[in-house]
């Protein structure tokens, strides 16, 4: 009958005599023994070795490596999602000005950092000081057309996700406004429940920069 296989494990000055081959090659692939950590001895070595240097041992330290990177990925996935668009930071471009006070207030009482633009002008220079991860974007506003805001977001790095808000929505401005890369729509009058169900929404399905996937709501 082959004789089972004992290990004896030193830790600094600690000693641990008589450890089952199994148990060792459970603990190595388990992390519970890491790299570096402890040498070990057993008959027929000569002397106290490293377990990561052993041919019989080097494999259950390389099967913990590769269980160790896949769960790092793994949290990575869970954390953003494949190609899943974290929303943050938003901006109101809206030459409405209680709509900006109320929608701020709910937005930042969840957590969310909004911003207000009433006018083009005041739009550009929230997008050129620090891009949003999302624009709620009026398309009539007081200095022009809101669809040219949209054509500059495009080209932002990274570029932030557009919805478009509007009440004089026609179906040719739904179709340039996708063709330049909207996200969706909010039609007017919208309530705050409506920008917290799309950004569940887009959370979802993976908002990426850029991306139209064109949901109307409201």
């Amino acid at each position: 009958m082959k004789a089972k296989i004992k290990w004896d494990m030193k830790r600094g000055a600690s000693v641990y005599h008589q450890v089952s081959d199994n148990r060792l090659k459970l603990w190595i692939r388990t992390g519970k023994i890491k790299a570096g950590e402890m040498v070990v001895w057993r008959d027929n070595l000569s002397g106290w070795r490293k377990p990561e240097e052993l041919e019989e041992l080097s494999a259950f330290f390389q099967i913990y490596e590769q269980a160790r990177i896949r769960e790092m990925e793994r949290r990575k996935l869970r954390r953003t999602g494949p190609g899943k668009k974290q929303i943050k930071s938003i901006l109101l471009i809206d030459d409405e000005k209680d709509l900006g006070f109320l929608l701020g207030d709910s937005l930042n009482s969840r957590g969310f950092q909004m911003e207000f633009a009433q006018t083009k002008r005041e739009a550009l220079q929230l997008l050129n000081r620090r891009p949003p991860d999302l624009v709620l974007l009026d398309l009539k506003l007081p200095d022009g057309d809101g669809m040219t805001l949209l054509s500059v977001t495009r080209k932002m790095t990274p570029a932030p996700a557009v919805i478009i808000t509007t009440a004089f929505g026609s179906e040719e401005a739904r179709r340039e406004a996708k063709t330049l890369g909207a996200y969706g729509f909010l039609d007017k009058p919208y309530h705050e429940e409506d920008v917290f169900r799309t950004i569940r929404e887009m959370r979802r399905m993976g908002a990426k920069a850029g991306e139209s996937k064109v949901t109307t709501t409201g």
